[in-house]
């Protein structure tokens, strides 16, 4: 798909002035109702859905495919990133009313920064065609890695601060308390970070992690930058209210881990498909209707089994505890 600069600077144009919408809507600190979150997250499906659409008429059928394809990609994997971004605000105790500005500007940075990714790896596809073999090994591994930390059932697991945050709050020093939503003040004469300001660092550079595994998922679908780009900012853009309207549900969704290892997993075989193809070799190749098929598929399928399994185990919960109280009954009768 040609995408003239043009067309780039209005996107970036447009994607700009949705999220200053978005911020200023949600300027004022509030705790985010589930209403408020499930009304934002259906504009957000919604404006994508129209981007396709549009691509559809502007573009035809093969570039609006790899968008939804690549939309519905990102926010799945993009679902498995609000499980840490949970850890990471009852690390940082971050008081409800807060909690949205801190994911605003954290996502928009997280962001800022997959567009690097996303120009460095369109660089280096567009000069080494061998590179997709090492991204589709490279997801096939976090796919195994998956089932592996799946199967482990590490239900402890606690957020580590990373190296860059670290040093940024060794340098600057952090206040020992919030000060609304300031990111810096006055201590001592000296200029220092609040906890606001570090935990939307956590948010926005923890996300780097994430774009390691969805950032060569997408470029499996599709190798159009602008694409790529379009797909993950609208993903990402609605990750704030999607965390609200789901954070509850987060713990039921048991099976995700594994709906996402297969989904990496097939994409990786997709992607080492291309490169053999791409090397002259007659393979055959897994077109975007399919792949959109089986992710669409994936999600719906390991969504209802997630779902029964939590029933299951809360049925199960309810009989053992019935089963230990009913002795104690017969003997105070």
């Amino acid at each position: 798909m040609e995408v003239s600069v043009t067309l780039w600077v209005l996107t970036v144009v447009g994607l700009a002035a949705l999220i200053a919408v978005d911020f200023f809507i949600g300027r004022k600190p509030h705790e985010v109702s589930i209403k408020e979150a499930g009304t934002w997250t259906v504009v957000w499906i919604t404006l994508a859905g129209l981007f396709g659409l549009g691509l559809l008429l502007f573009g035809g059928g093969q570039p609006a495919g790899e968008f939804f394809a690549g939309f519905i990609t990102e926010k799945s994997l993009s679902v498995d990133n609000l499980f840490v971004f949970v850890l990471i605000m009852a690390k940082f105790a971050v008081p409800p009313q807060y909690q949205q500005r801190v994911l605003l500007v954290g996502v928009l940075i997280a962001l800022v920064l997959r567009a690097v990714f996303i120009a460095a790896g369109a660089a280096i596809i567009a000069s080494f065609s061998w590179v997709f073999y090492l991204f589709g090994a490279f997801l096939i591994w976090t796919a195994w890695k998956l089932v592996q930390e799946a199967r482990a059932d590490e239900e402890d697991e606690e957020y580590e601060e990373n190296k860059l945050l670290k040093a940024a709050e060794h340098r600057f020093g952090v206040a020992d308390r919030y000060h609304g939503t300031k990111l810096w003040i006055q201590r001592n004469g000296k200029r220092v970070m609040t906890p606001m300001l570090v935990v939307m660092l956590a948010i926005g550079t923890t996300d780097v992690l994430f774009a390691m595994d969805s950032i060569p998922a997408i470029f499996g679908l599709t190798q159009d930058p602008y694409i790529v780009f379009t797909a993950n900012a609208f993903a990402l853009m609605g990750l704030r209210q999607l965390y609200f309207l789901i954070g509850g549900l987060l713990k039921k969704l048991v099976h995700l881990s594994y709906g996402l290892s297969i989904i990496l997993g097939f994409i990786g075989v997709k992607l080492m498909l291309h490169a053999l193809h791409e090397s002259g070799v007659r393979v055959p190749e897994i077109s975007i209707p399919v792949s959109l098929g089986v992710i669409c598929a994936v999600l719906v399928v390991t969504t209802i089994t997630s779902l029964m399994a939590t029933r299951k185990q809360t049925a199960v919960e309810a009989v053992h505890t019935g089963g230990e109280s009913a002795p104690k009954d017969s003997v105070d009768a």
